[in-house]
């Protein structure tokens, strides 16, 4: 479906609502504007996060947003060319099959490059085939909602990364009441760290001389990076051994280092890895998350989430990088003798399941204030929800008065 151009903004990730016919609704449903996070927690759950307690232990909930219930995951018979075993498309699959929906809006690839990602709206179930695995890029998923909507699909179901579905949820009520939105499913993928599809072909050259048949990357929760080619090759290179300091510095965009939203909070369900300890990692975060996961009945194998080792250092020595870079200082590089060493313990000894996944969220909001306090500090006040200075502040990262906001900032859903 044909959709406007965008207008330029300096905090964007082209989610789709500025090319609709209302892209005036950004200045109050973009998360990089005005975000309320307990409002809209309320508004989608039925209650905000609690941020002392939750899930399968204390504080998972600060970081994780509210929770029903968490598991750790796995198809017991995985999907042929899924990005793990296949669990978000399957979700998918189901609705359909059962009709529970009309379509399904998620990001496919596009013909002319698979890694890069370009919406679609699927009405059938063995469509969903097509729009397996990972795309990296920024693609206007949204602006499909409303053109779907007048062709008379009402019950939709979108697949969708967290920066789009804030703005999601901050339209719905106006799509039931104006555009005739029926029901409305939200499965969520976390996502901390996105770039330019273009940017990502520049990483994958790096990764191999032959870029081009790389059909599969995947950043593991045991600090390892998986690749698959098309010859059926797999190769795994530790977190260390990655070129990451040979990427440009604007490599990832500032909305993704000042993203607040690692977990996806605002969906029913958001299907990930960090937590899952070589499996998929499952948080169901209303009734309507529950009754998705249902539907995959006895094909999916649900354990509980376990955690090992302690996040502390790792996230301090995270944070010291952050703002040496930050001064304008290079980061350290750990030599290259010792970091096969680092690399073999860090699976062994390092965070591991929940205690992971805690410390990338933590490490998520200290990006965040580093970056918005270096290149945008007036956005601080308007930007960066309470609960992620709670999580930075055990690391010295504490709110200044002039970053808390005024009653009068409070944002407003938008109507019109």
């Amino acid at each position: 479906m044909p959709v406007q151009e965008p207008p330029l903004r300096r905090l964007c990730t082209d989610c789709g609502l500025s090319r609709t016919a209302q892209p005036q609704r950004c200045g109050q449903a973009c998360q990089f504007i005005r975000p309320d996070y307990p409002r809209m927690e309320r508004q989608v759950h039925g209650r905000p996060r609690d941020e002392n307690a939750g899930g399968k232990a204390p504080g998972d909930e600060l970081h994780f947003g509210p929770l029903q219930a968490m598991w750790q995951a796995r198809l017991r018979r995985p999907l042929d060319g899924a990005q793990w075993t296949g669990i978000t498309t399957r979700l998918a699959e189901r609705l359909l099959e059962s009709g529970a929906v009309d379509a399904v809006i998620c990001m496919g690839p596009h013909p002319q490059d698979r890694w890069r990602p370009q919406p679609v709206v699927v009405t059938r179930p063995q469509d969903m085939a097509a729009c397996r695995g990972m795309r990296m890029g920024y693609a206007p998923l949204l602006a499909q909602i409303e053109p779907a909507l007048r062709q008379g699909l009402r019950r939709l179901a979108v697949i969708a990364i967290p920066c789009q579905v804030y703005p999601l949820r901050a339209i719905e009520e106006q799509l039931r009441r104006e555009h005739g939105l029926e029901s409305l499913h939200v499965i969520g993928l976390p996502c901390s760290d996105n770039t330019h599809t273009e940017r990502f072909h520049d990483f994958l050259a790096l990764l191999s001389p032959r870029p081009q048949d790389i059909r599969y990357l995947e950043f593991r929760a045991d600090y390892q990076v998986e690749i698959r080619t098309d010859n059926g090759q797999q190769r795994l290179i530790p977190f260390l051994q990655l070129p990451l300091s040979d990427l440009p510095a604007d490599f990832f965009p500032t909305t993704c280092r000042t993203c607040v939203d690692y977990t996806n909070a605002l969906a029913d369900v958001t299907v990930g890895y960090m937590g899952g300890r070589g499996e998929q990692w499952v948080l169901v975060r209303n009734q309507r998350g529950q009754q998705l996961l249902d539907l995959l009945g006895d094909e999916v194998l649900l354990t509980p989430p376990s955690s090992a080792g302690q996040r502390a250092g790792a996230v301090r020595g995270f944070l010291a990088n952050l703002q040496r870079a930050a001064g304008g200082l290079p980061t350290r590089r750990m030599p290259a003798w010792v970091r096969p060493l680092v690399a073999w313990l860090m699976p062994r000894i390092g965070p591991r399941g929940l205690e992971f996944a805690r410390a990338r969220v933590e490490m998520k909001a200290l990006e965040t204030l580093v970056h918005l306090r270096r290149d945008m500090p007036a956005r601080v006040r308007s930007m960066v929800p309470a609960h992620v200075f709670r999580l930075a502040r055990p690391y010295g990262l504490v709110q200044a008065p002039h970053e808390r906001p005024a009653a009068a900032d409070s944002p407003r859903s938008p109507s019109r």
